[in-house]
């Protein structure tokens, strides 16, 4: 068996228009699709296995990190009618626990998010080094899922 890349990392969220507000606005992703589909002939949409609960529909974006990229980056599910259970996890904690972007500029990048209201991931000094470089630094997207720049 030889895995060739990663297709996608799908990401359940609460409200899928604030997630695009925090990917696609803040961030840059690319949305290429994104449409409400009928729960009842997706595979697995009846397991208990895969879903904690039963849904009749869920609405999708597929959002990419380059307009001429073909394969998504992520994909983003909501479940409008139905109440999700929220509980992100921590870095300590088995799953996936944050995703992770390079950027240019640390500097920039964390002025730019905190204008606009995305809260940080502890306080600006534990992502500095003794000289006061920014080494990295998390944020927490809408859902609470931490999203680390490097």
């Amino acid at each position: 068996m030889a895995v060739t890349h990663v297709a996608h990392i799908a990401i359940c969220v609460n409200n899928l228009e604030k997630s695009l507000d925090f990917y696609r606005d803040l961030l840059g992703f690319y949305v290429k699709m994104q449409q409400t589909q009928e729960m009842l002939n997706r595979p697995g949409s009846q397991s208990d296995h895969m879903y904690q609960s039963t849904h009749n529909h869920r609405t999708v974006a597929n959002i990419y990190m380059n307009e001429s990229d073909t394969v998504p980056f992520l994909v983003l599910t909501s479940h409008p009618d139905d109440k999700i259970e929220q509980n992100p996890i921590k870095l300590d904690q088995v799953g996936i626990t944050h995703l992770s972007f390079k950027v240019k500029d640390l500097d920039t990048t964390i002025t730019k998010l905190l204008s606009s209201g995305v809260k940080l991931a502890g306080d600006e000094s534990d992502f500095r080094d003794e000289n006061g470089n920014m080494r990295t630094f998390f944020v927490y997207d809408p859902d609470g899922i931490l999203v680390q720049f490097e």
